[in-house]
């Protein structure tokens, strides 16, 4: 038997020790994850905390968070998944409040901590607007999490959401000049200002084609395990392509997104959607979990790069810095969301506008991220003549910081302050409303296809005993169905949920007696447990959307 090396014995070593870290880290996400739920807090602020908390433990190893595995391997499927779960009409609808705070209240931060940092800390300008372009853009994952909780109205969360699509491709286009200003010492606003309509109108057709294609070979392959891959590599093939070229790639990603939000229905198949939907779900909860965890970790690397800076200098840019992302947040909602309303009869004739308590909410909810945190890491190390690039390491450490306050600051006061402002009475009523049309849509889409049985009755033959199954199934659907969103509505169809649970737990003891009896084998009692897991899966539905049925 041939023995290991050395030098295989400690590459085996290392590998192992790796492996040991990233279970650990599963571990931790997955204890913070159901702290969180007992606490009621958003996971993205204890798994913050604990991965600080793991950095300082002796004798744990530092982790440097690679910025490219976040721009390239990491935002695109978070973008993608978000943007396919948004409805594409909302967002349209919506399209004015969220390009303003996508795009305008971006350049407005960007240029407010630019103008801040160069009065009151003396930053050069190109450095100040670089640090501006990092910090700008809201996280979207933290106070999304926090709105839905809470039953926020649903044009709050669609423009939250709509938001924290784009802004992080307005932010990477505007870090990508202000790198670029700083590394060849000339900047023209003419040039990038067409650059950038030329990267947005670019990268929608490029997004739009993208999507185009993966729903046809989507819909050509009809195999649910390739038509999950095939969705995989949609949003790395819309991302990369555009960002290698020297655009974001955020843009395209998002519009690849919606374009399959509002046209895949139509073309991917019931199985696909049923597995696709627990898969994605998985994804997206992994790689959420492991990035702010990894942020975490980032600060013991950051603290000892930034040894050379005196704690008061750091401190201070921190604190400032923090202050002016969150004030000119407020400064730009409420003039963004009144002025078009004085200046447009049209707008204020076809859209009612929104309350103080309302965009206050909007404004609070300024989250920074991972991205701020990704595309200071990304900063090179020095410039072309050899120079170290200014300020870098104050930067970065500024970057961490104002992640770390509106995380945790924001993040846990944003519940207290909307019980207070009274913000979700108006998402509750809406909740109910939007419950009344489903049940609705749900009665006529029966009776749709009841209309249809009569007329394929007339065209094919069929017995009595076929139709007067079919026909007791839609009966059976139709009752399930409340006649009233009252108390005791609610209370009636919660209690039968709690029956069929049990009823269904009944079924799988009494067939899992039957297998080990012998009277049915393994491939009977799988195909029955998954007869009974989607009709579990359905009332999961059901509940976790607080839907009445």
């Amino acid at each position: 038997m041939q023995s290991c090396s050395p030098f295989d014995q400690a590459q085996r070593g290392d590998v192992e020790a790796k492996f040991q870290i990233f279970l650990t880290l599963l571990a931790v996400l997955a204890g913070t994850a159901l702290l969180a739920r007992r606490v009621n807090i958003a996971p993205a602020i204890l798994l913050l905390i604990a991965g600080i908390t793991l950095a300082f433990i002796p004798g744990m190893p530092a982790i440097e968070l690679p910025p490219d595995l976040i721009l390239l391997l990491v935002l695109p499927p978070l973008i993608y998944s978000a943007s396919v779960a948004m409805s594409w009409r909302e967002f349209c609808a919506n399209l004015r409040p969220i390009g303003l705070l996508a795009i305008g209240c971006v350049i407005f931060t960007a240029c407010a901590v630019a103008v801040a940092t160069h009065y009151l800390i003396g930053l050069s300008w190109p450095v100040g607007f670089l640090l501006g372009a990092i910090v700008a853009p809201p996280d979207v994952v933290a106070p999304l999490a926090i709105a839905r909780r809470l039953g926020l109205p649903r044009r709050i969360v669609v423009v939250l959401e709509g938001e924290g699509l784009a802004n992080d491709a307005t932010a990477l286009i505007l870090y990508r000049f202000a790198v670029a200003a700083i590394m060849t010492g000339a900047f023209s606003l003419t040039k990038a200002s067409g650059t950038f309509v030329a990267i947005l109108a670019g990268e929608i057709a490029f997004g739009i084609a993208v999507g185009w294609l993966s729903l046809r070979a989507r819909h050509w392959v009809r195999d649910p395990q390739i038509e999950i891959t095939l969705s995989l590599l949609t949003p790395y093939i819309a991302y990369w392509i555009p960002e290698h070229h020297g655009g974001s790639g955020v843009i395209a990603t998002v519009a690849c997104g919606l374009y399959i939000s509002w046209n895949g229905p139509l073309l991917i198949s019931a199985a696909t959607r049923l597995q696709g939907i627990f898969f994605w779900d998985l994804v997206i909860y992994l790689i959420e979990g492991m990035l702010f965890l990894l942020i975490g970790f980032e600060l013991r690397a950051i603290l000892e790069r930034s040894q050379g800076i005196a704690f008061e200098d750091i401190a201070v840019a921190t604190l400032l810095v923090a202050a002016i992302v969150v004030v000119a947040r407020f400064a730009w909602v409420y003039p963004a969301t009144y002025l078009p309303r004085l200046l447009s009869r049209r707008i204020r004739t076809r859209e009612t506008a929104p309350s103080w308590q309302a965009v206050f909410v909007v404004g609070f909810t300024g989250v920074r991220g991972a991205v701020s945190l990704a595309t200071a890491l990304a900063l090179p190390f020095a410039l072309p003549d050899g120079s170290p690039f200014p300020d870098r390491d104050l930067i970065l450490f500024v970057a961490f910081g104002v992640i770390l306050i509106t995380l945790v600051g924001l993040g846990l006061t944003l519940p207290a302050l909307v019980t207070t402002l009274g913000v979700a009475r108006d998402g509750r009523s809406e909740l109910v409303f939007e419950h009344e049309n489903e049940i609705a849509a749900r009665r006529e889409a029966l009776a749709a296809a009841l209309t249809s049985l009569d007329a394929l009755t007339d065209h094919r033959e069929l017995s009595n005993q076929v139709v007067a199954l079919l026909r007791a199934r839609h009966d059976i659907r139709s009752q399930q169905l409340p006649a009233s969103l009252d108390d005791d509505a609610y209370a009636a169809t919660a209690n039968a949920r709690a029956l069929v649970r049990e009823l269904i737990a009944a079924e799988r003891k009494f067939i899992h007696a039957q297998l080990r009896a012998g009277k049915i084998n393994d491939e009977a009692r799988r195909r029955i447990e998954r007869d009974l897991d989607l009709e579990e899966a359905s009332l999961t539905n059901r509940e976790s959307g607080t839907a009445p049925l």
